[in-house]
């Protein structure tokens, strides 16, 4: 077989830290089984060895490409998992999965556009705009995106301008953040009079923000209460020292849902919204969330749950609306990948 053809235009990128999961070329699984597909140039099984690896090592070793064009491939929406374009580099694929690898497949903006703009938007109007974001993507730029990668301001913008017929880019607030690898429905404001209001919600504890997060262990009802800081040790955000009251108060009340096969379901509901309080406040009391890649240092529980990706989802929001505070609630079902490990977890 010969090796596949790669678009050249697109820009080396660094290599990740989970690159030593997936095999050096010279360790690549002998005789992969190739699927004829008529539509892709090339189409893989994902052996046995491959198991759980991300997608792009796993496609570096099958196709016999450099890190670089393994990685770019997957970040220029030219590679699908099951016939679904995989966009997010990190994800894991699994035995039996068909990797395929289409040169001639759309860029990712063109890409994401058409497969979001018909389940995006939840509700807008021209104060507000909810949107379901799903994982793998950033609510706004951080400054340490790939080149290729799009985030879900710019589509929102894309599709409002459209759905709009605005020339240029439709105006759009940010009120509230979700992680990249959380999934769930978050609002964005479409003046500065709605951003001004919907700010003052999320600073007075009015806003109602309900997670839905599969956590290791036997989780108990909790109200977590603590200060946290950038460093609490090793380098990662923490909770101050107790009796200390340095750094933001995050408030989280958990709620057990559900018993599962070595994990709990639960109900997060806020009263803060601080950078990571969820994974930081259930981790700390020995409860990391599956999927989690940075707070679970400390974990002792045995070997951590497999996931494709932190188990977070934000499951429900309510807030005034601007222009007359009347009472707005939406509500949002986990995606597939959430319900598969929960199915997985709870038989």
């Amino acid at each position: 077989m010969s090796r596949p053809r790669l678009s050249k235009s697109t820009a080396p990128i660094a290599e990740h830290p989970t690159a030593a999961l997936a095999p050096a070329a010279s360790r690549a699984p002998t005789a992969p089984q190739v699927v004829k597909n008529s539509s892709a140039e090339h189409s893989w099984v994902v052996p046995e060895e491959l198991n759980k690896k991300p997608v792009d090592g796993v496609l570096k070793a099958l196709a016999g490409v450099p890190w670089s064009e393994a990685r770019s491939a997957v970040l220029t929406g030219k590679v699908r998992v099951g016939g679904e374009t995989v966009l997010d580099r990190l994800r894991y694929v699994y035995t039996g999965n068909v990797l395929s690898l289409h040169p001639a497949a759309p860029k990712p903006r063109t890409t994401q556009v058409k497969a979001l703009d018909r389940d995006l938007i939840v509700y807008v109007d021209s104060e507000v705009v909810v949107v379901r974001k799903p994982t793998g993507i950033s609510t706004v730029p951080f400054g340490d995106e790939e080149r290729e990668e799009i985030t879900l301001d710019a589509l929102v913008r894309d599709v409002l301008s459209r759905r709009d017929k605005i020339r240029g880019r439709a105006e759009l607030g940010v009120v509230q953040r979700l992680d990249k690898v959380t999934s769930g429905i978050l609002v964005f404001a479409r003046t500065f009079a709605a951003k001004k209001h919907l700010g003052q919600q999320l600073r007075d504890h009015s806003m109602h923000r309900r997670y839905l997060a599969i956590a290791h262990g036997d989780v108990q009802a909790a109200t977590f209460r603590t200060y946290l800081v950038e460093d609490a040790g090793r380098g990662l955000r923490g909770s101050a020292a107790s009796g200390r009251r340095e750094g933001q108060l995050a408030v989280t009340h958990v709620t057990p849902i559900r018993k599962l096969n070595g994990a709990t379901l639960v109900s997060c509901q806020l009263e803060t919204g601080r950078t990571h309080q969820i994974r930081i406040h259930l981790s700390e009391v020995g409860h990391p969330l599956v999927g989690e890649k940075v707070y679970i240092k400390n974990y002792r529980g045995g070997e951590p749950i497999s996931a494709p990706r932190l188990m977070l989802h934000a499951a429900e929001l309510g807030f005034a609306h601007p222009s007359d505070d009347r009472p707005m609630s939406f509500t949002d079902e986990p995606p597939q990948d959430f319900q598969e490990v929960l199915n997985r977890l709870g038989s």
